[in-house]
Parts: C-alpha cells; sequence; structure tokens
C-alpha cells in the first residue's frame, strides 16, 4: 500500500506542475506575445540595459535635505 501511496502524491505534483505550467503559458499567450514564448525576457538590441537614460545633466538631481 505504501509504494501505491507515493504513486498517488507523485502523481498529483506532476498534476499540479502541469497545471502551473498551463497558466503561465496562457498569461503569456493573452500578455500579447506575438513572438512566441522564447522571447518573451529578451531585449532587442536597441534596449540596452545599462548606461545613460537622458541628458538631463547635473542639473537634474538635488541635494538631499
Amino acid at each position: 500500500m505504501f509504494e501505491y501511496e507515493l504513486h498517488r502524491m507523485n502523481h498529483a505534483q506532476l498534476v499540479r506542475e502541469a497545471a502551473a505550467e498551463r497558466l503561465a503559458h496562457q498569461a503569456a499567450a493573452t500578455a500579447g506575445a506575438t513572438r512566441g514564448l522564447r522571447r518573451l525576457g529578451r531585449r532587442s538590441g536597441g534596449q540596452d540595459p545599462e548606461g545613460r537614460v537622458s541628458d538631463g545633466g547635473r542639473g537634474r538631481f538635488v541635494r538631499a535635505a
């Protein structure tokens, strides 16, 4: 009986993981993922995550109180 219970627990875990993955794919599809799920987390070449944002100069920053 113990092996059967382990089998049922493993099966239930796999069903939960499959449901979570299916939900993630559905959410990605409704978020406007027109290029596929693999490109969701990637940046295009023009969007550099580092560097200056704009040429505001030093005048944009003020001294803290």
